[in-house]
């Protein structure tokens, strides 16, 4: 049963959105990714949402580009937390669909993450941080993951002395 389930606006977003499921992956979350669009396929969207929530899913990943209407979409139909992956491609630099992620109205919320692959990867761990709020095993393996992150910085600040 996927607990997270990260939805893209386009094939073309995977390259940036994969290692947000690489991440689950080496957490051991289950998760759904899938492609989806606010605008293209809605009746998919709805029906995604409903069959996540429907198997116990626990946080919606959301990355799109350009308008970047598909996490919004997804806070309108769900009161599970939504994270927004901005994504770039546009002449704007990414800039529109950052703006467009962020500005959610009151009481549907989009937590927004960096744009492309920065995004996913800490939208993968701070899903991780909501899950692990109901689960010691996954808070320990994130503090376990963090203590390597921490070593590889003292070793490599250790490289230059």
């Amino acid at each position: 049963m996927p607990k997270v389930a990260i939805f893209m606006g386009s094939i073309s977003d995977e390259e940036k959105v994969r290692p947000c499921a690489d991440i689950l992956d080496k957490l051991g979350i289950d998760h759904l990714l899938t492609v989806t669009s606010a605008h293209r396929t809605p009746e998919r969207t709805e029906r995604l949402i409903r069959e996540m929530e429907e198997q116990g899913c626990q946080v919606f990943i959301c990355a799109a580009g350009l308008a970047a209407h598909l996490a919004g979409a997804v806070a309108a139909r769900t009161s599970k937390p939504v994270l927004g992956i901005p994504i770039t491609g546009s002449p704007l630099g990414g800039w529109d669909a950052l703006l467009a992620t962020v500005q959610m109205p009151p009481g549907f919320p989009v937590g927004t993450l960096a744009l492309d692959k920065v995004g996913a990867r800490n939208a993968a761990w701070l899903a991780a941080q909501i899950i692990a709020l109901n689960d010691p095993d996954l808070a320990q393996r994130i503090e376990q993951e963090r203590a390597v992150m921490r070593e590889n910085v003292e070793k490599a600040a250790q490289s230059l002395q």
